[in-house]
């Protein structure tokens, strides 16, 4: 059974580590850090993903800044709560990783695969020049009856298509994360800057229930 879970929420990266780490949480005696890692875009532009690790895997207290990283693991979110309201918070959820002395030229350093269900209407929309884009919302089952909450975007007759799927349906993705930042603006006036993290979907498939 868990096998099958990790089956469905696949994701290998490979950047450059770029900040230190920061204790997050522990879990019977296990401590987990969050470190940031950049990954090259095709389009030359960086994203920034975090990586949850555990202490067992790597020594937290070393200084691996500009080090290369691979990883294997899993997208995973949880809800902090925040001024009254639940903000969903996303890391790559590490169960593998080695440092590399450099990245091979063939090496893919930004996959995802993901199969779940479309939890929320799909937002359909184009942008202001006219590019096809849509929202999407899917529900992951994880072990113990938890789901992880992924939201990823759709481009081109992909979001055409998904923008007439209807909550509940039953898909597989394949992708990549990126990161893109937003400001948050506050009641008082003040303002922060966020950035915010979702797939990149270069395909999708839609799948046939069993009865």
């Amino acid at each position: 059974m868990a096998d099958k879970i990790f089956e469905n929420n696949q994701v290998s990266i490979v950047g450059e580590i770029v900040s230190d780490f920061r204790f997050s949480h522990e879990v019977y005696g296990e401590g987990f850090y969050v470190v940031d890692v950049a990954v090259n875009r095709l389009s030359n532009f960086m994203d920034y993903i975090p990586l949850m690790i555990s202490e067992r895997l790597i020594d937290v207290n070393e200084d691996y800044i500009g080090q290369t990283i691979y990883v294997m693991g899993q997208f995973r979110s949880f809800n902090r709560h925040e001024e009254k309201k639940n903000r969903l918070v996303l890391s790559v959820f590490v169960r593998e990783l080695e440092l590399l002395d450099e990245i091979d030229e063939d090496m893919k350093t930004n996959q995802i695969f993901l199969d779940g269900y479309i939890c929320k209407d799909p937002i359909y929309r184009k942008t202001p020049l006219g590019r096809e884009i849509a929202d999407l919302l899917i529900a992951v089952n994880r072990s113990y009856g938890k789901s992880d909450y992924i939201p990823c975007v759709v481009w081109g007759r992909n979001a055409r298509f998904v923008g007439q799927l209807e909550v509940g349906t039953h898909i597989e993705i394949n992708g990549r994360i990126q990161s893109r930042g937003y400001i948050k603006k506050y009641e008082d006036g003040t303002e922060e800057q966020r950035t915010a993290y979702e797939v990149s979907v270069s395909k999708i498939n839609v799948l046939e229930e069993e009865n």
